[in-house]
């Protein structure tokens, strides 16, 4: 089963487009590292997204120590994104983010990346989501305020629904 690390961003995107119980019925484990849970979701939706299956995994001191390196090479990344991507990298896992640094980041440590729309695309694949589903879900994503996905990318998705 691939592994898929998530940041906060993909979380809370999903939470938006009101799908965060169906992430779990697709074929990845989805994982999150520790200090990423313990400051930006433990007191969040954090409990809920661990009863559905998310797993919360502690970095080994070697981990720790990239994670460490890596935060002082990119001082605009947080402590939980250089945690989350040097799990990532380290274990050859697959990073969810919507992160711009982040990704570029990812991009240049060979570190497989992929977004909440990807998510979307695998919901849609899998038959996890009826078209109906994900077109209300993309159109509540889409009209958040704080909502930063391209959208052309979002109306390709919206006709194909």
């Amino acid at each position: 089963m691939k592994i898929l690390v998530s940041d906060t961003s993909v979380l809370i995107d999903i939470e938006r487009a009101s799908l965060t119980a169906r992430l779990f019925d697709l074929p990845f484990e989805f994982v999150v590292p520790d200090v990423l849970y313990e400051t930006e979701l433990l007191d969040w939706i954090g409990p809920d997204l661990v009863e559905k299956g998310l797993r919360v995994v502690a970095l080994d001191p070697k981990e720790v120590r990239q994670a460490a390196s890596l935060k002082r090479a990119r001082a605009s990344l947080s402590v939980p994104d250089v945690f989350a991507l040097a799990l990532a990298a380290t274990r050859d896992w697959v990073l969810l983010t919507g992160d711009g640094d982040l990704r570029q980041e990812a991009v240049t440590r060979d570190v497989t990346i992929h977004g909440v729309l990807w998510l979307f695309d695998q919901f849609e694949e899998c038959g996890t989501c009826t078209g109906v589903e994900l077109r209300s879900s993309l159109e509540a994503l889409r009209d958040h305020p704080c909502c930063r996905l391209p959208k052309r990318e979002i109306t390709v998705r919206l006709k194909r629904y």
